[in-house]
């Protein structure tokens, strides 16, 4: 998506394979972990379950940030607020987290 006023949006997928499936278990940890969107710019978050393999689950965040910030984000994928993020994850979930951030082009169409 082109960015406007000096940001870009961006879409972040955290993905995780849980010994557990259960989905209540999963909300109560992405509902816990709420505080940490902010620190991303969140602007809406979804939660999905695959439904051929119900131990799979991706969190969807959509975030907007300083175009300058996504220049440099192998910079902030250092930074301990954004490690504390994901290790919170990590614990709670007891599992790999696997995180990708894209780019929505829907609107280029």
């Amino acid at each position: 998506m082109a960015a406007t006023g000096g940001s870009v949006r961006r879409i972040l997928f955290l993905k995780v394979t849980l010994p557990s499936a259960d989905p209540a278990y999963v909300r109560s940890v992405v509902q816990a972990t709420a505080p940490f969107y902010g620190l991303l710019g969140g602007t809406s978050t979804r939660l999905l379950r695959n439904v051929d393999d119900p131990a799979q689950f991706i969190q969807e965040i959509a975030y907007e940030t300083p175009e300058a910030m996504e220049m440099s984000r192998q910079r902030i994928a250092g930074d301990l607020r954004i490690q504390s993020f994901l290790q919170a994850w990590r614990q709670v979930l007891g599992g790999a987290v696997q995180l990708d951030v894209y780019e929505d082009l829907t609107a280029e169409w």
